[in-house]
């Protein structure tokens, strides 16, 4: 399974379970630290231009991904904002955050779904199994995010951690 990202809508939740060939305590660095973050977090193409962790119960990550890749046509150029505010940090086990679309000053984007989301970092035979599950409002909510691509995008993110960890191991 190495590689290979399980994918589950289930009701308004969408689920997802990857084995990462680095150590536990690295992957969940990865997820915590702006200097890990800005290497990995994104769809191909996108960058992190502004990466903002208060890494607490409370705290909150401000970032913005932005098109780099001029291949991306309509995107190059394009700006995504989010906000993530941490409600529950077991270290090196669990985060679970409240995800949001905002602007640039960190305001939540109206019209648009949050998501409660669960990240889970178990070992798993020398390696460290994540296990993220994204609980919407609503399946309808789930659908909205669905048919703006996250899947794709989440898809690639998650590639590009697994190129990070083997990178700086």
């Amino acid at each position: 399974m190495l590689n290979k990202m399980i994918i589950k809508v289930e009701g308004q939740e969408f689920i997802m379970e990857r084995i990462f060939d680095a150590p536990k305590e690295l992957v969940f660095k990865a997820f915590t630290e702006a200097e890990h973050l800005k290497q990995w977090w994104g769809p191909r193409g996108w960058t992190l231009s502004a990466c903002n962790i208060d890494f607490r119960e409370g705290g909150v990550w401000h970032y913005c991904m932005k098109c780099v890749d001029q291949n991306q046509g309509d995107f190059y150029g394009m700006e995504s904002w989010g906000k993530a505010v941490y409600e529950q940090i077991v270290k090196g086990e669990k985060i679970v955050y409240i995800d949001y679309f905002s602007d640039a000053e960190g305001n939540e984007a109206e019209g648009m779904p949050a998501t409660e989301v669960t990240l889970q970092f178990e070992e798993h035979e020398g390696k460290t199994k994540v296990l993220s599950r994204s609980k919407f409002e609503s399946a309808e909510a789930l659908k909205t995010v669905l048919d703006m691509g996250m899947e794709q995008g989440i898809s690639e993110t998650w590639d590009r951690l697994a190129e990070h960890l083997q990178s700086v191991q």
